[in-house]
């Protein structure tokens, strides 16, 4: 039997490459039941080879998620190796929305290297992002005893992150948007996925002797909302002030899409001045030069403050509900530096 994640665990580095260790085979494997020409854009996406797929050893992502699923179930009694699937399913749902967003926002570059429209085509990208989904639930159908359950709460799961997605886009078109709206969008947009990596992982217990409770799948769906909308509102500062050394991505990336991002809306509702000009400036297309000016107006207006105090709050709210699940020490350990790890302003 694989050995425990949380066995020897000291910081949230740890319990990534533990649980990249673990489920990159996994996934490799499901990787390699599609057909070849989504094979050869899932491959492309994680890293695993170049375009012409000669192997390469590129960024491939944190494995944030399905990190958590692992020690959800650990941390209710469970098994990692009846956690796997659903840890494999959580990745491959996360990387269908990257997928797709990318083609949506128009990223060119992601995790440092073109993204997978850029280099197969927005068609093409597309159907990948499609099968990544597909994939994620046959390989959870297959998990076992749990399969049902599991099933239907990652189709919940993947129908609010589908809405959090839509009420984004929709959001470019709108000048009225509230911060009320926009934190339900993130809610749904990524708190969900973390929500549900929680509850999958603990649903792998459910119902056997000793597994999770009720409450405790409960209890660690909240704490990974909580901890996925802190993460998605210090997403949503580094899409601004971010270093692209880090993130991948070009500095100011979000302002120059115009996103209603979090610290944006914070700002264009702040009744400041600083919120009026910068409400005037997003009416027209931001050239280079207005991207540095557009950052310093949402942090006059109070954006980044406003952001920084909404996760202070959020992880509070999540270290009670991981609290209240009452799990085993050393899970509970791993999912407290995971989630301080999410809210981690210099990630």
């Amino acid at each position: 039997m694989t050995e425990p994640v949380a066995e020897g665990v000291r910081t949230a580095a740890d319990v990534l490459a533990r649980t990249r260790d673990l489920m990159e085979p996994a996934l490799r494997h499901a990787v390699d039941t599609l057909p070849a020409p989504t094979r050869r854009m899932a491959g492309y996406h994680f890293g695993w080879w170049d375009a012409r797929e000669r192997p390469l050893q590129a960024d491939g992502g944190k494995a944030l998620r399905p990190a958590f699923t692992l020690l959800a179930a650990e941390g209710v009694g469970g098994h990692v190796d009846a956690a796997l699937p659903a840890a494999v399913a959580i990745e491959l749902v996360h990387n269908f929305s990257l997928v797709h967003d990318d083609v949506m926002d128009g990223d060119a570059v992601r995790r440092h290297r073109p993204t997978v429209w850029n280099v197969f085509g927005r068609s093409e990208a597309i159907l990948a992002g499609d099968s990544l989904l597909t994939l994620a639930f046959a390989v959870l159908a297959g998990s076992g005893r749990s399969a049902g359950a599991s099933v239907r709460t990652l189709a919940r799961c993947v129908q609010s992150l589908l809405d959090g997605q839509s009420a984004d886009l929709g959001f470019e078109k709108r000048g009225d948007v509230s911060l009320g709206e926009c934190v339900r969008m993130a809610e749904g947009k990524t708190g969900a996925l973390f929500g549900c990596a929680c509850a999958l992982g603990a649903l792998q217990a459910a119902g056997l002797p000793g597994g999770a409770t009720t409450e405790q799948v409960s209890f660690l769906r909240v704490f990974g909302e909580r901890v996925g909308l802190a993460f998605q509102i210090v997403d949503d500062l580094l899409g601004i002030w971010g270093d692209p050394a880090v993130t991948g991505k070009p500095v100011h990336s979000d302002l120059r899409n115009r996103k209603k991002s979090l610290p944006v809306v914070a700002a264009l509702t702040s009744g400041t001045a600083a919120g009026g000009a910068l409400a005037a400036m997003y009416r027209r297309p931001l050239a280079q030069t207005d991207l540095a000016r557009a950052a310093r107006l949402v942090d006059e207006a109070g954006g980044r403050a406003w952001c920084l105090a909404r996760v202070d709050d959020l992880l509070s709210e999540a270290m009670e509900a991981l609290r209240s699940a009452e799990l085993a020490p050393g899970p509970a350990a791993g999912l407290e530096a995971l989630a301080r790890l999410a809210a981690d302003r210099d990630r």
